[in-house]
Formats: C-alpha cells, structure tokens, sequence
C-alpha cells in the first residue's frame, strides 16, 4: 500500500519551543514523557510491503511568534515529499496577520495554516476578524486546518456561515472532529448524535474534507470496533473521495507504534471497501488535498 501520512509532527527539543511538551505546562498527561524526544522522518517505519511515498507535517507549537522558523527547519531536514501546515495565529491584527502570511508562503512546502479552536471555538469563529483572516488563507489557496469539536453544533453552524460567506476556502477537518465514546451513557449519545449532525452540516460543502487520526487523543484504550465505526460514518457521510487516514504521531506512541497505526487501519478496511476506495483512503486523497 503506498501511503501519503495526511497528519503528523516532527520534533526538535533544542531547535524548538514546544511549550505543551514541557512537563510543568499543561496538557498534565502522566505518560508525556512518552514524547518528550525528538522525532526524524527516519522514525516512520513502515512494514516491508509499505511504502511512505510522503506526509503532510501539521505545526507542533515549535515557534508559535514565528511560525515560519519551523518551516525552514523541516525544509532543511526532510527527504520524503512532504508539505507543511504552518502555524498561524487568527487573534492577530490584519497586518500582523498578512505579514506572517507572507513569511509562511516564501517557502515551497506551505500549502495550508493551523489555529487550534477547541475550546476557543465559538468565540474565535464569532470574531469579525476571523472571516477576514480566512478570507486572506482562500485568496492565497492556502487550507485551513479546522481542530475543534463538531458536537459542538454553535461552533459548526459558525464555521458553515464562514463557509457560505467564503465559498473558495478549501478546510481540512482535523482528528475526525473529536468524536465520542459510543456507549450506553446518555451524554455519549447525545454527543456522539451532535457529531454525526455536525458532519453532515459540514460535508455539504465540497471544499470540505476530514482526517481520521487522534484516536489516542480521545482515549488511550480506544476500540477497533469505535475506531471502525468513526471512520465508517466519515465515508457515509462525506464520500471516500473526501477523507482521509492519518496517524498524528508521534502522539499516536500513546497507544500503538507508527508501523501498527497503519497496519490496524489495513486490518479494518481492507475486508470493508474496494482497494481503489483503500488507495483513495491511504493516499490519493492526501495527494489531492494537500497539493502534492
């Protein structure tokens, strides 16, 4: 299976910042120390009938002030193809924000930026300037890497007026939008519904795709039959020409090595979708999306 990565993080400790992987700040995760090294292309080992034929590098908080320094570290390092989704900061003035557009789109491997919104969500996709800023991303055809929960439907219908608003933005929805645990709890129910409803608002637009990945980030212990169950609703309701597998390591080292992240999204959908749809899954569709 050749195999485009659509969502990983490399690592330079002395180089880099990384604020959120010092263990006195937060995210306060007891096995941190898991990841707290540095990570090379050459840890992205594959089984023999693999083949990594490239990687979309998604920004790590190396320079957060100056997104661009991390870029011109991965250009200098990397020898796989690969392209970048820089950091950009969308609580910037216009200027400020135009100025680290530039910066960002003087080197060859930029073909999308990343504000995390998460918890941020609402209130930064309500601000006037976000649209604005946006707008700047789709005039330059860079994406935008969308990380929020889509159970949360106020944040959702916010993104999908900025959407109607700016039609020409392509946005790549990040760890399949932080889906729910499927149980028997009511409040898991609900949550898992919002999402389900969430990417059904979304999928409406065709410049709108979704990666599977983070499955660690929402539980350590997760199950295959909940990580088939996720994926399977991405393919049903947004196509299997818009979605796209991924493995966010080296996060995924939380739960499984990069080499059994790859070989588990095999096991599952090998026996479920055709290999065209299997090759669409694991790489065309990274090709397409990020411009390879």
């Amino acid at each position: 299976m050749n195999i485009i990565d659509a969502h990983l993080h490399l690592f330079d400790l002395v180089k880099g910042d990384y604020h959120w992987l010092k263990s006195a700040s937060p995210p306060y995760w007891s096995d941190k120390s898991i990841i707290q090294q540095d990570f090379t292309e050459d840890d992205l080992t594959l089984n023999a009938t693999d083949n990594l034929t490239g990687f979309v590098h998604i920004e790590a908080g190396f320079d957060n002030l100056k997104p661009w320094r991390e870029i011109a570290w991965l250009e200098e390092q990397c020898q796989l193809p690969f392209h970048s989704v820089a950091a950009i900061d969308l609580t910037l003035t216009t200027a400020e924000f135009s100025s680290h557009l530039d910066k960002l789109l003087s080197f060859k491997s930029v073909v999308g930026c990343r504000y995390i919104l998460d918890e941020k969500a609402e209130e930064l996709l309500n601000e006037p300037k976000t649209l604005i800023h946006l707008g700047q991303l789709a005039e330059k055809k860079l994406s935008f890497d969308v990380q929020m929960p889509l159970s949360n439907l106020t944040a959702v219908k916010l993104l999908n007026k900025i959407l109607i608003k700016i039609p020409q933005l392509t946005v790549v929805i990040d760890h399949a939008g932080w889906p729910s645990a499927l149980s028997k709890d009511d409040e898991d129910k609900a949550q898992w519904l919002n999402w389900k409803q969430g990417l059904n608002i979304l999928s409406q637009h065709n410049n709108c795709a979704i990666k599977c990945s983070g499955w660690e980030m929402t539980d350590r212990n997760f199950s295959s039959t909940w990580l088939t169950d996720v994926i399977d609703e991405c393919i049903n309701i947004f196509g299997d020409k818009r979605v796209m597998l991924a493995s966010n390591f080296p996060l995924c080292l939380f739960g499984h090595s990069y080499q059994e992240v790859w070989q588990n999204y095999q096991g599952i959908l090998e026996e479920r979708y055709s290999l065209q749809q299997c090759q669409a899954l694991f790489c065309d569709n990274a090709q397409y999306w990020y411009k390879f």
